[in-house]
């Protein structure tokens, strides 16, 4: 074999492509590379939990996107981070551990037609890689009623202890947040110590990828204990995929080869001999496929790139979680804001940190959570506030000068869908994001639904001590079409984009994947992020990516005896219409 020649190419180092270069150089016999287009995880701030603070919109760590003018916000533009190092989004995220609802894998199993997603198929590849605080000791022996109380919906052991992704408690708590917590709860929100069970209703503090007061990536979870050891492992940071290589056979099928990579050094090309798998993300995955001829084909010939096969769901079905901002001013509690207000303040919160690894610096972005439904009659939670003891008019701009909290909640089903498309042949032009945001009269309505439940839960009597006053959006903004306006000036995403390469039936014209995450009608190559997702979970997307990845994993592991396996031969999609 040559220098250039592996068994499997991963491109993306983040949260699937970090699980898939363990599990598969594990077999000795099979090379790995893996291609990162940003550096290693060697800055601090990407460690120290609240550093997300300084890797967001850093170029060190973060693909620096925005979105288009959004209509349904009024015309504005967002900040769209990705994650631009080892560890991807794992790296800059929020770090809540969390899974989403057992409709969400049932409804997947639906739409692909294979019963392989049904929460309970899944539940065993997220436990397979889980090592949660709860069961330290012993198993579930170690937590007093842990076998009984730590079940899922469907009555089976639901958390693991003995894998690589490290699950642990947050290291602080505020008296802000608990009382938020009894008013959701005088609000008819019942109380909730495990939101990863697989009915996540409830409110209560968020787990979170922590180890120790330190933000547990996947790169120092998945990479650096075992990949960095071993003689069949390659992995070349700096190096962005240009192209994917698509040879057409002698029986007229196309497999992908390869990949076209840009280095320090130049352009250099590397060969798969088993399977090339894609875990750039669900934004840059669609860019590559279409930059390689792989997408819809109107969109493609506009920008000059050969036509290889042509499937239109290719950077379509985005969806996201749009959260509103409430911000509440409060009094006789202290919040970061006023923590945080002075030098004296700043260094009683760093010195916490360096002696015990907790106080604000061990915060993840939000601390409590809170899983409900819009109206009584909807039929599941389908809402999700994260809470903070903190305020800003922006992320990145200073705190407020008055102590408050913030109170964001977001629509966890959204039917609005976007796209992602390259802007031209140039892979290092960034694409245009059009999450489309708040265009359907459903998610406008959950949007003022939403704004009202904030405001019956700050009126609840545990939090009257504080005497809470709404800040943002203000009290004047009572119709439903004035909460949804507001709504569009002062959302803002939550980081969860998915979709935009999806699995589905082979006979969905949109599908791009088929339920095993293989590309349809290109042998060889998979995707294998949050892209794949059909649909979006009901709460944040990392942990179900990193379940996605396992299941592929032991997949390939299986199908390595079966040829035929990665052999996909769906017959062309229909050309776009409007791409």
């Amino acid at each position: 074999m040559s220098d250039t020649t592996f068994d499997y190419i991963i491109i993306g180092g983040g949260t699937a492509g970090a699980l898939l270069c363990n599990r598969l150089s594990a077999d000795r016999s099979k090379r790995v590379l893996l291609i990162e287009a940003g550096r290693k995880d060697d800055y601090h701030w990407i460690h120290i939990p609240v550093g997300y603070l300084y890797c967001i919109g850093n170029p060190r760590t973060d693909w620096l996107y925005q979105t288009e003018a959004e209509p349904g916000l009024n015309g504005r533009s967002l900040r769209y981070p990705r994650g631009k190092t080892l560890g991807g989004c794992s790296s800059i995220n929020g770090m809540i551990y969390m899974r989403g609802q057992a409709r969400d894998y049932d409804h997947w199993a639906q739409l692909t037609g294979d019963d392989a997603w049904r929460w309970d198929n899944s539940l065993p590849h997220f436990m397979r890689h889980e090592d949660h605080w709860r069961l330290d000791v012993g198993g579930n022996a170690g937590a007093p009623g842990a076998d009984a109380r730590f079940k899922s919906l469907h009555g089976h052991r639901s958390h693991g202890s003995s894998g690589e992704w490290r699950v642990e408690k947050q290291r602080l708590r505020w008296d802000i947040l608990d009382a938020f917590s009894q008013a959701a709860q005088q609000a008819g929100i019942p109380a909730s110590d495990d939101f990863n069970g697989g009915d996540n209703e409830g409110v209560g503090y968020f787990e979170v990828n922590q180890k120790s007061g330190w933000r547990w990536n996947t790169a120092k979870a998945f990479l650096r204990p075992a990949c960095y050891g071993r003689a069949n492992f390659e992995m070349w940071t700096m190096a962005q995929a240009k192209r994917l290589l698509v040879q057409t056979q002698a029986d007229g099928s196309r497999r992908c080869t390869g990949v076209e990579v840009a280095t320090g050094e130049g352009i250099e090309t590397v060969h798969a001999n088993c399977e090339v798998l894609l875990c750039a993300g669900a934004i840059n995955s669609p860019q590559l496929l279409q930059l390689s001829g792989i997408g819809p084909g109107a969109l493609l010939q506009r920008h000059g790139i050969a036509v290889v096969q042509d499937l239109p769901g290719v950077g379509a079905n985005l969806q996201d979680h749009l959260q509103i901002r409430t911000v509440f001013k409060i009094q006789g509690a202290p919040t970061l804001n006023t923590l945080a207000s002075s030098l004296l303040g700043k260094a009683r919160i760093g010195m916490e940190y360096a002696l015990r690894r907790s106080g604000p610096m061990s915060m993840a972005p939000s601390q409590l959570g809170a899983f409900t439904r819009s109206r009584p009659d909807q039929p599941h939670p389908n809402l999700e506030y994260h809470v903070q003891p903190l305020s800003l008019d922006a992320f990145g701009e200073p705190l407020h000068a008055f102590p408050a909290f913030t109170a964001s909640v977001c629509n966890l089903n959204p039917t609005s869908r976007g796209t992602v498309r390259i802007q031209g042949p140039d892979f290092r032009q960034a694409p245009a994001i059009a999450p489309n945001y708040l265009s359907t009269a459903e998610d406008r309505q959950v949007a003022a639904d939403s704004l009202r439940l904030t405001r019956r839960i700050c009126a609840q009597p545990a939090l009257a001590r504080f005497a809470p006053e709404e800040f943002k959006p203000g009290v004047q903004f009572q119709t439903d079409e004035e909460l949804a306006r507001l709504a569009g000036d002062i959302a803002t995403t939550i980081f969860h984009p998915v979709g935009t390469t999806k699995m589905g039936r082979a006979d969905d014209p949109m599908a791009v994947l088929d339920s095993q995450l293989r590309v349809r009608g290109i042998a060889g190559l998979r995707v294998v992020d949050a892209g794949a997702m059909p649909t979006i979970t009901s709460g944040n997307t990392n942990s179900p990516t990193l379940m996605m990845a396992e299941k592929v994993a032991e997949w390939i592991r299986k199908g390595r005896a079966e040829p035929a396996a990665t052999a996909v031969t769906a017959p062309r999609a229909p050309a776009a219409v409007g791409a």
